[in-house]
């Protein structure tokens, strides 16, 4: 796929920064984990196995097992651009943890998050 320069990025190399977003805030690894599996369906010994492999972003999002539904329900706005006016496919799905793993660092409930 041509586009973004983030679709050839590695999750590997993204998700260090999720975890200390969130452990910053006084959140942990294990809910940044939850929220990750959530949205793409990955256990999380696969997150696990595709963040030694170094996937791409544009590979993880392909492959994820199931992506939930529910994450159409994301909205809001994330380096200055709403999530959901965002049009290409990928950069919505790339930009739906970096919108969840925000609002975690923010405080909410995890129910919340997980638009239960």
């Amino acid at each position: 796929m041509t586009g973004h320069l983030i679709y050839s990025i590695s999750v590997a190399s993204v998700y260090p920064h999720y975890i200390t977003k969130a452990e910053k805030k006084g959140r942990t690894k294990d809910e940044v984990d939850e929220i990750v599996c959530w949205l793409t369906g990955y256990s999380r010994e696969a997150l696990n196995e595709h963040l030694v492999q170094k996937t791409s972003f544009e590979d993880f999002f392909a492959e994820a097992p199931e992506l939930n539904p529910s994450r159409s329900l994301i909205k809001g706005v994330i380096c200055g651009i709403r999530v959901e006016d965002i049009q290409e496919p990928l950069m919505r799905e790339i930009r739906y943890p970096d919108k969840l793993i925000d609002e975690l660092a923010k405080g909410k409930a995890m129910e919340k998050i997980l638009r239960a």
